[in-house]
């Protein structure tokens, strides 16, 4: 510790205060005694009787000798010594205690018991300031030397040192062992200088701490002592420290950044690539549904139609080479007389089209484009040779979505639903014998073929179940619960030669007004006719079988009849001339009749 004071080599005894000289005087400045054995340990010698006779023989040696350079830096005395003071001789030193001839301690030699710290008093500081300390020797210093020292015993100047009792004899002389007796530690002078009696070099640096001393600097610490750097250096060092932290934060941030943002768009550091399995034929067996679609698809159209007041999309399938094309009739109707149909094939292609003819009772119609080549006709199928649970596929243009394939089954056959109706005079009511199927069909699909596991078409997608409303074509129906119906494509094909024919449909009729208004189980022949006329037409199909008003009838073929909308699809099911066998009750009798059908015209 650095407390102002030159931290020269001074060792000192170690020493208990003599009884009686409390009531003495503090020294202005360092006393004879401290003089001589400063001396006295800058020459080597380390008994207390040696200290006169190494005073003495210092200052003959400082008059026959010249000064060496560590003495001629020295800083000189104190100022209130004079250099030409004689220096005072030592009082004569008294043991404190007689000599004990057994060396008990602690009268003896050196015991167990360690001696009381060093008095040491303040010096003056010169008037010339503090001497700077000499530098630590460093880690590699030499350790500092043991003495074990003599047993205490006054000094001159109050100042106690111990010295071993001279009168006794050798045999009787204390045993000073390491472990037991004083240690005392001295600190060399900077430089080692030749012992003057043993011809020893002096112990290498070991720092003293002296309280009253200069203050020591850390071992450790470079440059100026801790606390006196001035308070501008130290906010310059502080600001610079703290721009270097900003500076670094800045660098790291976008060298994250960076980083981050490359992880984020190529996914990582280092690329990945996953196995995959190489590219095939693209070949598909003809019955899987790939290999259905591939086959049916260049058949499949789009129709996209605007009139004056509404337009829709829906789908249709090539017919023949000519370009007729075969789709629902409520797909066609908002053109009207004068609206624009546009053909869009699988491949692109776009053509216009004109309507051939339609028909509302069946919601079926034949449009056809020209001047369009390589037109790949769809096979059609047999609907009577379907069975439940058989495969199909349905291809259209739900929402606009053209070249759309699903895939299901066929739920159940001979379903009668009926559809439009929106006139209100029922002249456009669709009665239809369907084919029901869980293939997906939404809005669009309207006019699409469902075809069968050969890519032969089966039915005409006409209409859904909604969960809310009834069935109808699309009628307002959001998407696809699973219920579908298809017009079979046996009763379509029928429909369509006609339309391309003769532009008109004929319908198989009975001849008879039925009273749709009844709620019982059958469908009941009303008591008159729509105009007012006979229920039953004279000379007509049912007049000709017998049949009569309020007969009720519960089965066509052997199908059992619920309604009069039963009925109707049921007998439309059939072409004009086929004889169908009735069942039916009248005033609680079943009968039995045979019915050929007649023909009307469609609308």
């Amino acid at each position: 510790m650095d407390d102002g004071k030159p931290t020269g080599p001074k060792a000192k005894w170690w020493s208990r205060p003599t009884p009686g000289r409390d009531d003495r005087t503090e020294p202005e400045g360092v006393s004879p005694v401290e003089d001589v054995m400063d001396a006295a340990n800058a020459t080597g010698v380390t008994s207390a009787a040696d200290v006169t006779g190494a005073a003495d023989s210092a200052d003959a040696a400082a008059v026959e000798r010249p000064a060496t350079a560590d003495e001629r830096s020295a800083p000189a005395g104190p100022p209130d010594r004079p250099a030409e003071e004689p220096p005072r001789p030592a009082p004569a030193m008294k043991p404190l205690h007689e000599p004990d001839e057994y060396s008990t301690p602690p009268y003896g030699g050196p015991g167990p018991w360690a001696p009381a710290p060093p008095v040491q008093r303040p010096v003056p500081t010169p008037a010339h300031g503090t001497p700077v300390p000499p530098q630590y020797a460093g880690a590699h210093a030499a350790p500092p030397t043991v003495d074990p020292g003599p047993p205490p015993g006054p000094a001159p100047g109050g100042v106690q040192t111990r010295t071993p009792p001279q009168h006794l004899p050798p045999h009787q002389q204390p045993h000073h062992s390491a472990p037991h007796g004083p240690q005392q530690l001295t600190q060399p002078a900077p430089q080692q200088v030749p012992h003057q009696q043993t011809g020893q070099q002096a112990p290498s640096q070991w720092l003293q701490y002296d309280p009253w001393g200069a203050r020591q600097q850390p071992l450790t610490q470079q440059g100026p002592p801790l606390g006196t750097e001035p308070v501008g250096r130290r906010r310059s060092r502080r600001g610079a420290v703290l721009i270097g932290a900003l500076l670094l934060a800045v660098v790291a941030g976008g060298i994250g950044g960076g980083i981050g943002a490359y992880i984020e768009r190529n996914g990582g550091l280092t690329s990945v690539e996953l196995p995959q399995a190489g590219r095939d034929n693209g070949g598909r067996a003809p019955d899987s549904v790939a290999g259905i679609a591939a086959s049916a698809l260049p058949s499949v159209v789009t129709l996209h139609v605007s009139g004056s007041a509404e337009s829709g999309t829906g789908t249709g399938f090539v017919l023949d080479n000519e370009g007729h094309i075969l789709t629902n009739n409520h797909v066609v109707s908002p053109a009207g007389s004068s609206g624009d149909i546009t053909v869009t094939f699988s491949g692109g292609e776009t053509a216009a089209a004109e309507i051939v003819g339609k028909d509302s009772g069946y919601d079926l119609a034949v449009v056809k484009v020209t001047g369009v080549s390589g037109l790949k006709p769809l096979p059609l199928g047999n609907s009577d040779n379907v069975q439940v649970g058989d495969p199909v596929v349905a291809i259209g243009a739900p929402f606009d979505l053209s070249n759309t394939v699903t895939s299901g089954i066929i739920s159940a056959k001979q379903r009668p639903i009926t559809a439009g109706g929106e006139k209100g005079d029922g002249t456009d009511i669709s009665y239809v014998d369907a084919l029901q199927t869980d293939a997906p069909i939404n809005p669009g699909n309207s006019g699409g073929p469902l075809v069968d596991a050969q890519a032969h078409v089966i039915g005409i997608n006409s209409a859904i179940r909604a969960a809310d409303t009834g069935a109808g074509p699309e009628g307002g129906q959001s998407g696809s619960i699973g219920l579908g119906f298809a017009i079979p494509i046996n009763q379509g094909k029928r429909v369509a030669e006609e339309l391309i024919n003769t532009g008109r449909a004929t319908h198989p009729v009975i001849g008879v007004t039925l009273d749709m208004k009844y709620t019982g189980d059958g469908a009941k022949v009303g008591a008159k006719g729509a105009d007012g006329g006979p229920a039953v037409t004279a000379d007509g199909p049912g007049a000709r079988a017998g049949i009569k008003p309020g007969d009720v009838i519960h089965e066509v073929e052997g199908q059992r009849v619920h309604s009069g909308e039963e009925l109707i699809v049921k007998i439309r099911a059939h072409r004009p001339g086929d004889k169908l066998n009735l069942r039916l009750t009248r005033g609680g009798k079943d009968l039995s009749m045979t019915l050929t059908l007649g023909s009307a015209s469609g609308t």
